[in-house]
């Protein structure tokens, strides 16, 4: 057996042990763990490193993304600061919850960004997280 073929063997038995389960969960000692039995109980040592978190980001801005072309189909043909301030909408609210914003992504989608920031502005989101909102509404609203 080669140095490869017993890492190969390893993560497939850790797989089959472990099992896979996508959120975090507590294992059978209570502890906090994810995925194939990743421990993130801080009381434990657990955590993911850095690099870690990057690559969820950017698989969480991908995935965001991907789900308002689906759902937004002029998505594209926007500037790109208007993508990035519905993209963060999103990943805050998720898609469904900024699907809410019926006048907010209809003025957006008629390039009425004035009225696009105004009515993002009326909003429970603006008055729960006023700072965040504020400057993303400011980036809907820019000509």
């Amino acid at each position: 057996m080669t140095d490869t073929d017993w890492q190969t063997d390893l993560r497939d038995q850790l797989k089959r042990h472990e099992g896979w389960v996508p959120h975090a969960y507590q294992d059978h000692l209570g502890f906090w763990t994810i995925g194939f039995g990743r421990l993130i109980d801080k009381s434990r040592g657990g955590r993911i490193t850095e690099e870690e978190g990057e690559m969820l980001l950017s698989n969480d801005i991908n995935q965001k993304v991907d789900e308002l072309r689906r759902h937004l189909p002029w998505f594209d043909r926007l500037p790109p600061r208007k993508k990035q301030a519905l993209a963060n909408m999103a990943f805050q609210l998720g898609v469904q919850g900024l699907l809410r914003f019926e006048r907010t992504l209809a003025a957006v989608e008629l390039g009425e960004y004035a009225q696009a920031q105004k009515f993002a502005l009326q909003s429970k989101w603006a008055r729960q997280t006023p700072r965040r909102a504020q400057e993303i509404a400011a980036m809907l609203g820019e000509e």
